[in-house]
């Protein structure tokens, strides 16, 4: 490419003119790099290995003016005219079998253009580290890893410990057969690579010491489960596409028809892939088709990379028929696809925050649509995007209006905080504090939501107004005790806060709003017989401490769970009689045209997990806007109505789902160059759209450039930037064609997401 290879144009000039045909016939396989190249490379393929490239494997190749070896995913192979200037050769293979299957390298590709990201990005997002880290085997009829590692990686000894871990094995197994050290093994552990004791998965370890929860059958289902079930089966035996909403309110028993859904999938050989959008989430629902299948293949990013190659390797075998898991579970290999399952499809957590910035639901569309098989979603409260699908036709939407089993919603209590008779000294008003004694009191258990984890959430002085802020971002210090300490969450900063104001001298700084920590404190206080737990990242860190949790609330072992948003969907503890939303406005009033529908879809979530016992529950919400639509909406469990309310204001803005968004995030660390480069995009997005004969009939505008809300984070000034328009495959090819040869400064950062979903 950059340089002529020697050899190669030697021979051409030493061969006779008559068989120049012949000689410039040639192998000629196209890569990818993971990173540092955008466009994809063509290279020789020398006749001894010949045999070993093809499209899936990754390969060996020399880059640049110093040939310095990269490793790269070949894409293609094609046996064609060798261009004029000699291609330089591929110098090794790495894999002995493909990793990706020709459907996954379509669907990269795809995805590289769907979310404007590198192929090779895309190629390294979709294979988890574990089995990158490893050398592929043959299980038909997807290819990926083994437990085989390449030698110019590893020690020898730590390759033959990877060989004699493919069957299960203690470390001291292991250190036998691999003729070395216990160190060795230890060392493998610590790096990932193994699992602990070299036997099995800690996923699976963990799961084999729980006792699951039991999730019986029911007798029959209900009209209207019998419904949705039957617009997923017909579809299933067709062996076709259909996508099908299951727009169902909570405690309408939609798991039951996913697992009948699976059960018929199992029936004909084939495999499910089932997504939920917390960790939280996946002991329940793992619990639930343990129960009804038996084995179950677990993705998520609680694993480490040994445990995920582990949890592949069964998947690909074919031997593990329902994989659970979190986002990147949808690219799990399974061989005998027939079936995807996405639960609480509305969930944010579905994007991925980081390139490449790809939507699982959109990629579980496409994977569903090139398998034929029917892809199922469901919410109590459908995204926006999913329910104008379902009103344009495109999509089925199924509805399950009432709760199984005889239980009622749950009647909701808005507390005005505005009121004065409604205010407390701590975060519980009195209206909230007698619905806990009154479910304590019934023998039923509580769960109190507020989204603001930490014990304070800003700390400022009485006398002058400073208030404490990360050194690096623009934002305030969130308290967290012991220790007195300061965290941004922004970049993680931890700070000891003092106890003067650094400005005016004055002591004792005054703690401002409340978090979880705080909250869990005042609950104590309150209620000191009861027995009470926190869910938040803080207290969720190690691994295995969501199931504890929430098996210990289930058990009835805790009476109070005190929580952010991972407590508020999907979780079903019938003893719950009490849900408390402590600020239902903790995110409405954020600079994102989504916080009315995610104020609503939380608050609605977090009050189905109320009243699904025979005793009934009730649901206090304190809320400074009680008169807004989406408070309105999700007191009276009316997500439609929120609906109603919403879309026309929508399709007046053309934001999505009528238009599309490209938003561009421009990082330095001198706002001026920021601000300069987020102008210069912003002139030739301008520029390309008159090229192109964009205007404002066609819903085309750019908005900014501007500082982002948060304007500074890890100490970098940030402008934004949009890109709006009614066609998204317009607004893309115009964001590629105005960016084409565009050099970035040095000190300038810049990323584009596509469809963002996060403003912030």
């Amino acid at each position: 490419m950059e340089d002529q290879h020697t050899g190669q144009r030697q021979l051409f000039e030493s061969q006779p003119a008559w068989i120049e045909d012949d000689i410039r016939q040639g192998t000629v396989a196209t890569v990818v790099l993971p990173d540092g190249v955008d466009k994809p490379l063509d290279y020789l393929v020398p006749e001894r290995l010949v045999a070993e490239v093809e499209p899936g494997r990754r390969v060996i190749v020399p880059l640049g003016r110093a040939n310095r070896e990269r490793l790269a995913y070949c894409v293609a192979v094609r046996h064609s005219d060798l261009p004029g200037t000699p291609l330089k050769e591929v110098a090794g293979v790495e894999d002995p079998a493909p990793l990706l299957s020709p459907r996954m390298l379509e669907l990269t590709k795809w995805m590289s253009q769907r979310w404007l990201a590198r192929w090779g990005e895309v190629l390294e997002a979709v294979l988890p580290a574990g089995v990158r880290l490893s050398r592929g085997v043959r299980t038909d009829p997807l290819l990926i890893a083994s437990g085989t590692a390449p030698k110019r990686r590893l020690t020898a000894a730590q390759g033959a410990v990877l060989e004699a871990a493919a069957t299960p094995a203690t470390a001291a197994e292991l250190a036998a057969r691999a003729q070395c050290g216990r160190a060795v093994v230890s060392r493998l552990v610590t790096l990932g690579l193994l699992a602990d004791a070299g036997t099995r998965p800690r996923e699976s370890l963990r799961a084999a010491a729980r006792v699951p929860a039991p999730h019986l059958r029911p007798q029959a289902l209900s009209l209207a489960q019998s419904a949705a079930l039957e617009a997923i089966l017909q579809p299933l035996r067709q062996s076709r596409h259909e996508t099908v909403l299951l727009f169902g309110v909570t405690g309408s028993g939609k798991t039951e028809v996913y697992l009948q859904a699976v059960e018929e999938t199992l029936a004909q050989g084939r495999q499910a892939i089932v997504l939920v959008p917390e960790i939280s989430l996946t002991p329940q629902t793992c619990d639930r088709f343990r129960s009804r299948f038996g084995s179950v293949a677990v993705l998520h990013s609680h694993l480490t990379p040994a445990e995920r190659h582990a949890e592949w390797r069964e998947i690909a075998s074919g031997r593990v028929g329902v994989v659970v898991g979190a986002r990147s579970a949808i690219f799990a290999p399974t061989p005998r696809l027939g079936l995807i399952v996405i639960d609480e499809e509305h969930e944010s957590s579905f994007k991925q925050a980081t390139a490449p910035r790809y939507h699982a639901r959109d990629v579980a569309e496409w994977i569903a649509r090139s398998a034929g098989v029917p892809l199922v979603l469901g919410s109590a409260t459908p995204s926006l995007e999913s329910f104008a699908r379902c009103q344009a036709g495109e999509w089925r939407m199924c509805r399950l209006p009432e709760r199984v089993g005889g239980s009622q919603l749950p009647a909701v209590i808005t507390v005005d905080l505005r009121d004065p008779k409604s205010r407390s000294r701590g975060a519980i008003s009195p209206r909230l504090a007698a619905g806990i004694r009154w479910a304590l009191d019934s023998g039923g258990q509580v769960m109190l939501l507020l989204n603001r984890r930490g014990f304070a959430t800003h700390i400022q002085c009485r006398a002058c107004g400073h208030a404490a802020r990360c050194g690096q971002c623009d934002l305030s210090l969130t308290l967290h005790q012991p220790g007195n300490r300061g965290i941004c969450h922004g970049c993680g900063l931890v700070s000891r806060l003092p106890h003067d104001c650094p400005d005016c001298k004055a002591p004792q700084l005054a703690q401002r709003g409340t978090g979880t920590q705080k909250l869990e404190e005042q609950v104590r206080g309150l209620f000191p017989a009861a027995r009470v737990a926190r869910m938040d990242t803080d207290t969720m860190r190690a691994r295995g401490s969501h199931e504890r949790t929430l098996d210990a609330f289930r058990a009835r072992e805790l009476e109070i769970l005190v929580g952010t948003q991972m407590i508020a969907k999907g979780l079903d503890f019938p003893a719950v009689m009490l849900v408390g939303v402590v600020n239902a406005d903790a995110a409405l009033h954020l600079a994102d045209f989504r916080a009315a529908e995610r104020t609503c879809q939380l608050v609605t979530q977090v009050a189905g997990r109320s009243g699904r016992g025979s005793a009934g529950g009730r649901v206090v919400v304190q809320t400074s806007t009680p008169e807004h639509p989406a408070i309105q909406s999700a007191g009276r469990h009316d997500y439609e109505s929120f609906v109603r309310h919403e879309l026309p204001l929508r399709r007046a803005l053309l934001y999505p789902p009528f238009g599309s968004i490209v938003r561009i995030v421009v990082r330095a660390a001198v706002e001026d160059r920021a601000a300069a480069w987020a102008g210069t995009l912003v002139e030739r997005l301008r520029e390309a759209a008159k090229r192109a004969g964009l205007g404002n009939n066609d819903g085309f505008r750019v908005l900014g450039p501007a500082p982002a809300p948060v304007a500074r984070l890890r100490d970098r000034f940030r402008w934004h930037l949009q890109v709006h328009g009614t066609d998204g495959t317009r607004l893309r090819a115009l964001v590629v064609a105005a960016t084409a040869g565009l050099k970035t400064p040095d000190d300038v950062a810049w990323i584009v997401d596509v469809d963002p979903v996060e403003m912030l």
